[in-house]
């Protein structure tokens, strides 16, 4: 009986401690961060790429998981030809994941009249507000540059 207690409290204890998303990516990341990009200003675009950049200086490529997600008019940033694009293949060599909202994708769809072409880079979600909500359910802290 004291050995299935002991089972059953141990079973509770790591059902309890938070899961990080993909942290098998980087499992000694000492500090998550998810980066919100919803605005279609370019110098937004290119803040949100300076705060990762920063965040891997300081804690370095290892001790630091970023994670940036764009939905609405945001997803430009992930769009094939935007300006940032080679600094987004450099941030993605550096373990920096890119998720583009599939609900976003889907209204660009129907406004261009074609599926936007995305960075290879970005991977779709299925809604970026959903994406946010379950990464700092996880432990990841929001930035909103």
């Amino acid at each position: 009986m004291k050995f299935l207690t002991l089972i059953l409290t141990l079973l509770l204890s790591l059902a309890s401690m938070p899961s990080f998303a993909d942290s098998n990516s980087k499992p000694f990341a000492e500090k998550r961060v998810v980066l919100q990009i919803s605005d279609p200003n370019p110098f937004k675009q290119t803040l949100v790429l300076n705060v990762a950049t920063n965040l891997l200086k300081h804690y370095g490529q290892d001790k630091v998981d970023i994670e940036i997600v764009a939905f609405g008019p945001g997803l430009r940033l992930l769009m094939a030809g935007n300006s940032n694009q080679p600094r987004i293949s450099s941030l993605n060599g550096s373990g920096v994941q890119f998720s583009a909202c599939k609900n976003t994708i889907a209204a660009f769809t129907k406004k261009l009249g074609h599926r936007p072409e995305l960075v290879s880079q970005a991977k779709p979600v299925s809604a970026g507000v959903v994406r946010i909500l379950d990464l700092t359910a996880s432990g990841y802290t929001l930035i909103k540059p």
